[in-house]
């Protein structure tokens, strides 16, 4: 078995076969998944990295694809084979996997009032978010464990990932989400085919009934953190942004925070590049919340989570209770890392300098990471010499809504009237 898990709670170490032919989701010693409060127990993937350094040099890594991270499967909870020197993710085709392949360009270069900053775009991505890393690898497991059936509980982006990666490969998605769900990101679910679940309340509760119905069901289930699958695919953006920029990392990297998995994901990432020797430092990571959703700002200054409500524009961080909260507040504190809030109004500002500066459309979300970076520079807090990289983790398209509010409909007039308005004879 070339991979274990491990108790973020209680550190406790189980293999492979007791984790999987048991389907825990959680720690069995202590995993607790309360409502409305965060996961107790998380599960976390290691590996046996001495083996991989023999395996893959850090010449040979840097050689591979941005977006393909079947390349190395050494570094997946995926059964793989090998063949004549090359290894193969077992029980998927080449085509499966190339179907639903992140962005092949993610890394973006550009200037604001004279700083260059670096974006990490995964609007391109197959559903047009970030949340298609953790899907990809939730759904490559369900086909190698014969899986047919897998449920989420999602703000939208995680439902809208999961039910289109899932009819690339053919297999059968269930969605929870708040009644209040993003019309965007509601027809994208529904296009997809995926069975969706409109919740009356909002996205903690949709979670808690998803994991209820699931268990009753039977159905796999994709809740982020809850299945350990979903913070383990997103570490590939780390893979990725290390591919793209040859080995030279940022100094600071702004990562838009809710349930906290995202950042989980990608400091683990980094991690293993540093266990690999690889790089020599990690990154800062900078949680951006916005400030009526910042449960993980809160627990940082208090070391105590107290729920609270959330209410904020940016629905794909909207988390009263963010599952992941202790690993969230471990990657901000091992790596040096700040957590900040933001307005909605700083955050409506952001996504209006994407479109305009950069020419990125991007949804609340992701621009979250815009406006913490904008507010960090005029605190001093981060110099504008700093290599700074926002994480845009969705596609603008997505909240339609959003956009409406900064952009005044159009009135219309006749070729006749055009011709007078624009002073033409």
């Amino acid at each position: 078995m070339h991979y274990s898990y491990q108790c973020f709670s209680c550190k406790s170490e189980f293999s492979k076969l007791h984790i999987e032919n048991e389907q825990h989701y959680l720690c069995p010693n202590c995993g607790k998944a309360e409502k409305s409060k965060p996961l107790n127990g998380v599960l976390q993937f290691f590996y046996d990295y001495e083996s991989i350094r023999k395996t893959i040099s850090k010449k040979n890594f840097l050689e591979f694809n941005p977006g393909k991270f079947w390349l190395y499967p050494q570094l997946w909870p995926l059964d793989y084979s090998c063949r004549r020197n090359f290894a193969f993710i077992s029980k998927v085709s080449q085509s499966q996997l190339e179907n639903i392949q992140a962005t092949s360009s993610p890394i973006i270069q550009v200037s604001y009032k004279k700083n260059n900053l670096l974006i990490f775009d995964d609007t391109r991505n197959p559903t047009l978010s970030y949340k298609d890393r953790a899907s990809a690898l939730v759904a490559l497991k369900a086909i190698q464990l014969g899986i047919k059936e897998i449920s989420a509980a999602s703000t939208g982006n995680a439902g809208s990932s999961l039910a289109g990666i899932c009819a690339r490969l053919g297999i059968k998605s269930h969605i929870f989400v708040p009644e209040k769900i993003p019309l965007g990101k509601r027809i994208q679910i529904q296009s997809f085919g995926a069975n969706i679940y409109l919740v009356k309340g909002d996205y903690d509760q949709a979670f808690d009934l998803c994991l209820e119905i699931s268990k009753a069901k039977g159905w796999y289930n994709r809740n982020t953190a809850y299945n350990p699958l979903t913070i383990e695919g997103k570490k590939s953006a780390a893979f990725d942004m290390f591919i793209s920029l040859k080995g030279k990392m940022p100094d600071c990297i702004f990562v838009p925070v809710g349930d906290g998995v995202i950042i989980s994901g990608l400091y683990k990432g980094l991690w293993e590049l540093k266990q690999l020797g690889w790089i020599s430092k990690l990154p800062k990571l900078v949680a951006v919340q916005a400030s009526g959703s910042d449960a993980l700002v809160r627990y940082i200054k208090t070391k105590k989570f107290i729920y609270k409500p959330a209410q904020t524009i940016a629905d794909s961080i909207h988390a009263g209770a963010p599952r992941n909260l202790f690993m969230a507040a471990n990657a901000i504190t091992k790596t040096n890392g700040y957590a900040i809030s933001v307005t909605d109004s700083e955050i409506i500002n952001a996504q209006k300098i994407s479109a305009k500066e950069f020419g990125i459309l991007i949804e609340p979300a992701a621009a979250a990471s815009l406006a913490g970076y904008l507010k960090l520079v005029r605190a001093n807090k981060i110099s504008p010499r700093e290599k700074s990289l926002l994480m845009f983790t969705g596609n603008g398209l997505k909240d339609q809504a959003s956009l409406i509010n900064w952009n005044d409909e159009p009135k219309s007039y006749s070729p006749t009237e055009w011709k007078q308005i624009l002073k033409v004879k």
